[in-house]
């Protein structure tokens, strides 16, 4: 089988977990590398989320290497405690004596530059990957394409009345991503909102997967349930974001994309506001990029990919 390379981007919440228990036990998906920045949590702690999670699938080959620890722009990052936890794993606290020793930023490159069709996923603030662009912009133009979680278009944010947290938290870098990346393919809360498991699956999962970590996605969906609950009373589960934006690089088949000229307003009231011409009649705007944005997709293929993977033996 002819495997995905992926290098993932991100801050390791709970969002980011479940998604990389997908991308691990996924036999389709070769995880080449994770580069853990602030987000969710300080980049100190979402690194050693993303060790504790590699100890526990026996998967320290897996580098994981030092991503940002505030913005481009030099700002501080704002965390959610009430969402993922003090630690970003909900109730789940990883040992002391996890290492948070992290592989040099440079190792992004030789990670491009040994597979040529490599994709990244970035599902946290952008911060890392543009940095990564800024220091080195020939070789990340090397890479394949890039999916990114993020954004919400024409539709209510969710940390303001406009703007998804991912955007908001550094728009700047998300804006040198957006005009410097290849074959960029945007997944918002348009289709991720949607992307909800409920915790019958849940349970289903935990009783029947392979250790160790049925155990682990009870305990942290559960705790991010239960502030979904209090965000959207009457929510039927919770919306797996991440989840959703590497099913849906797995799976183009079962979504639906528009292209778009697309920008991310850099501050203001309006702060993290994604914006494309959904008009009849769009106006090319010189200088703007296009990119893909999915607006759709197959529920049902979503939730029946998500339980066969996950039931996957290591």
């Amino acid at each position: 089988m002819l495997k995905k390379n992926i290098l993932f981007f991100g801050d390791p919440g709970i969002d980011d977990t479940l998604a990389l228990i997908y991308a691990l036990l996924n036999p389709a998906i070769n995880l080449v590398g994770i580069v853990a920045g602030f987000g969710n949590v300080t980049r100190m702690q979402t690194a050693q989320n993303a060790y504790y999670l590699l100890d526990l699938a026996q998967r320290e080959d897996i580098p994981v290497i030092g991503g940002a620890v505030r913005s481009v722009v030099g700002q501080a990052g704002v965390f959610y405690p009430e969402i993922h936890g003090e630690e970003g794993l909900g109730p789940i606290r990883p040992p002391e004596y996890m290492t948070t020793e992290l592989n040099v930023f440079d190792d992004i490159y030789k990670i491009i530059d040994y597979y040529p069709d490599l994709t990244i996923v970035d599902v946290g603030r952008n911060s890392s990957l543009a940095t990564a662009f800024t220091l080195d912009n020939d070789t990340m133009k090397k890479v394949k394409e890039i999916y990114l979680m993020g954004g919400a278009f024409l539709v209510p944010g969710n940390v303001t009345p406009v703007a998804e947290a991912n955007f908001h938290g550094d728009p700047f870098s998300t804006n040198i991503v957006l005009e410097q990346g290849n074959n960029i393919t945007i997944a918002p809360l348009n289709v991720t909102n949607y992307a909800i498991v409920k915790p019958e699956t849940i349970d289903n999962l935990a009783k029947n997967m392979q250790p160790p970590f049925g155990s682990l996605i009870k305990l942290i969906f559960d705790y991010y349930f239960k502030a979904y609950q209090k965000l959207i009373p009457g929510i039927e589960g919770s919306p797996l974001h991440d989840v959703f934006t590497i099913w849906a690089l797995m799976h183009p088949d079962k979504v639906t994309k528009v292209r778009k000229q697309v920008s991310v307003v850099n501050d203001g009231i309006s702060k993290g506001l994604s914006i494309a011409d959904f008009r009849a009649k769009p106006v090319v705007q010189p200088g703007l990029t296009f990119q893909d944005i999915i607006l759709q997709f197959d529920y049902q293929a979503f939730i029946k990919d998500f339980v066969t993977v996950m039931l996957k033996r290591q």
